[in-house]
């Protein structure tokens, strides 16, 4: 009978997706096909719109757009690449968010920016305000790039620092009956505090504030730069604040006042006759990747997200995006066989993850090396913890400076909820066969201390082998490694001199270094092949039927609501939760910015 239930379930949510998700499918590639354009207009201002967010890299996933998909930090650097030759686009307005943005995101943006500038073509940000919130100075530098910085009449200028919250449910635990008995190594890996202590620890202070200050310093130099002042200028004038419109324009912080629609038509104006705006996300559609040209070709390897064993199945519509194992490295196997490629991009932006599925990727990054085919990493927003153990043995590893990096370090452990839950008359009991640490993750119980002993040696066991790789690929001695590991996050530009990388860039720096290692002479083009390659809509729906989960997955994320900042939000920190119980033990922290 559950069986027949099941088919019936089946052939019922086959029903479904051929009678509403495929229709779907077909109106928007049939309204995307008749409302583009087949070319660029004549004379066309680029309006990238920063304010719904952006991720690293483009998602392999074909459903993306039912999730309210962004353009990536990628899409942006390539998007600007080729409008900066574009004799048809005479112009880019940027429209900057309120609140703080991705330090490491913001760097790569103002790289792009600075090098379409160089072009000669002028560049307006407008900004509706900037909010105390986050890492808004990292905001404000995408914004100082400009040619010229625009501000709302009725908006604030708050930007006056950088700001962080962490959440401490010590005191809650201790309360309500809930243990958490976790092993950390060491005192920087901050990631299990928030379930033991009520505060920061000294550890935790330390180095939250010391990578807040670098991601600050490091803004406002930037900054200072584009406004053509000083740091020390710049950060009196800031810490001053906060400013209405007019004052922030009497201290030169900004350059005008006015509507968007104003600077719109002023932007337009400066592009010409007949200017038109073009939302940059149909530029980039239409333009495609940079394939580059000539008989070598760099293969760029992308890898975003919270590190898994496996493989994805590319088939939910929108959610988050994670590196698998299985197709990070295949797709790394796959550009070694490749003779064409010479060399080999592995752009990492992830917290981290699962040790098992970090070495597997690190073996074909080792491969590729065996095979006569540097890696360059180029780091993203995050490479820390198993995120850095991907990249610790690469060719060259490149990093902006504000990317968090570093975090060496390992933890792991258990809640035990039974105390808890009999307070609410919920009796939680254990059974067990087998040895004395089958057992050993059970909620209903600490662990013994022959438990802890094991649990505490495969801790220590996977902390050497960490430290191990990061000497062996940085050309450190193991006991240096180990003073600068301890689990603690470093900024880009704190990791440059201790040698954890070794060039602060993004992907152009990275390219470049590359082709020098495949000693492909420097004015020679290139050709570029992304790996691994992204599922077509019909390719996943294939997979998708016969799956009863996977389709009732697709048909509940159709819904908007994935698209909300907020609950993306919320569905990371369940997905981190998630995996740490499910032994994501290099994992560090992800700061809300």
């Amino acid at each position: 009978m559950k069986q027949f239930f099941l088919t019936v379930l089946g052939v019922f949510t086959g029903l479904i997706l051929f009678v509403v998700v495929i229709p779907m499918v077909l109106l928007t590639v049939a309204i995307a096909g008749a409302s583009s354009k087949p070319e660029t207009p004549a004379s066309a201002v680029l309006e990238l719109d920063l304010r719904e967010g952006i991720s690293d890299q483009p998602s392999t996933n074909p459903f993306a757009a039912f999730g309210g998909s962004s353009l990536s930090v990628l899409q942006v650097v390539d998007g600007l690449a080729q409008a900066e030759k574009d004799n048809n686009v005479k112009a880019v307005l940027i429209r900057l968010p309120e609140a703080g943005m991705t330090p490491a995101t913001a760097d790569e943006l103002r790289q792009a920016i600075r090098r379409f500038r160089a072009s000669g073509k002028p560049v307006i940000a407008h900004s509706q305000g900037f909010a105390p919130a986050g890492a808004v100075m990292s905001t404000y530098m995408v914004g100082a790039s400009a040619s010229e910085l625009w501000m709302q009449n009725t908006a604030g200028f708050q930007a006056t620092g950088f700001s962080a919250e962490s959440l401490f449910l010590g005191r809650a635990f201790d309360k309500y009956g809930v243990r958490a008995d976790f092993e950390q190594r060491y005192e920087y890996k901050n990631a299990v505090n928030e379930y033991t202590q009520s505060d920061y620890t000294p550890a935790h202070r330390e180095a939250m504030t010391a990578w807040m200050t670098s991601l600050y310093d490091s803004a406002l130099a930037n900054a200072a730069q584009d406004r053509k002042t000083t740091p020390a200028a710049l950060k009196t004038v800031i810490e001053a604040g906060p400013y209405s419109a007019e004052q922030a324009l009497s201290n030169k912080l900004i350059d005008k006042i006015g509507q968007v629609e104003e600077a719109e038509a002023e932007i337009k104006r400066r592009a010409g006759k007949g200017a038109e705006i073009v939302e940059f996300g149909q530029y980039v559609s239409e333009k495609g990747e940079r394939t580059g040209s000539g008989k070598n070709a760099i293969a760029i390897v992308g890898g975003e997200g919270a590190i898994v064993t496996g493989r994805g199945d590319g088939g939910s519509f929108g959610g988050g995006s994670s590196i698998h194992s299985d197709d990070t490295a295949g797709a790394i196997y796959d550009a070694i066989e490749d003779k064409a490629v010479k060399a080999i991009v592995f752009r990492v932006s992830s917290p981290g993850g699962s040790p098992e599925a970090s070495e597997q990727i690190l073996a074909a990054v080792r491969a590729a090396k065996a095979a006569g085919k540097p890696v360059v990493v180029s780091m993203g927003a995050y490479a820390a913890s198993g995120g850095y153990w991907v990249s610790s043995e690469a060719d060259w590893i490149v990093a902006q400076p504000s990317t968090l990096t570093g975090s060496i370090g390992v933890f792991g452990g258990k809640f035990v909820v039974a105390d808890a839950l009999g307070r609410f008359g919920v009796d939680m009991r254990d059974l067990t066969v087998g040895g004395q640490y089958a057992d050993a993750f059970s909620s209903t119980q600490s662990f013994t201390p022959q438990q802890r002993a094991a649990f505490a040696g495969s801790m220590d066991r996977i902390y050497d082998d960490f430290i191990t790789r990061v000497a062996t690929g940085r050309k450190l001695e193991p006991a240096r490694v180990r003073e600068i590991a301890k689990g603690r996050v470093w900024t880009g530009a704190q990791a440059l001199p201790l040698g954890l990388v070794d060039q602060l860039g993004g992907l152009t720096e990275a390219v470049a270094k590359a082709k020098a290692l495949a000693k492909i002479p420097a004015g020679e083009s290139v050709r570029f092949k992304h790996f691994p390659k992204s599922k077509s809509p019909w390719e996943a729906l294939s997979e998708m039927f016969g799956v009863q989960s996977e389709a009732a997955q697709a048909l509940v994320m159709l819904g908007g609501v994935m698209a909300d900042p907020q609950a993306q939000a919320l569905m990371q920190r369940v997905e981190g939760e998630r995996m740490r119980s499910e032994g994501a033990v290099v994992l560090a922290d992800q700061p809300m910015f």
